[in-house]
């Protein structure tokens, strides 16, 4: 079954994720956020799934949003800069996982 990794080619945990998840025997591929948009319909299931820990709040691009933008709900901010998705998603054996955390690892790659 294949693996889609949502996030961006430069970010260094996606291309970990990636390496990892290929390593283990999963077909993985990144779909680039930012070269090929995601719809309405799935930041609704992204911001659904996870809330507001979708949005990183520590990265540059969201310390470039204005007050407004910093107040709006996650679906404005992610409309307005995707980079700012924490990164990565991934989508994987019919679940969502945020983040490429220990329990992430180990639940994707058995290790």
């Amino acid at each position: 079954m294949s693996v889609t990794v949502y996030g961006i080619p430069t970010c260094d945990t996606c291309r970990q994720a990636l390496k990892a998840l290929k390593a283990a025997g999963r077909a993985a591929v990144l779909r680039d956020v930012r070269a090929e948009p995601l719809s309405e319909a799935e930041w609704a299931e992204l911001v659904a799934e996870f809330g507001d820990r979708l949005v990183n709040r520590s990265s540059a691009s969201y310390r470039s949003f204005s007050p407004f933008l910093r107040e709006a709900e996650a679906e404005a901010q992610l409309a307005a800069q995707p980079t700012v998705m924490k990164r990565p998603v991934i989508r994987a054996d019919g679940r969502l996982f945020l983040g490429w955390g220990p329990e992430v690892q180990a639940a994707l790659t058995g290790g």
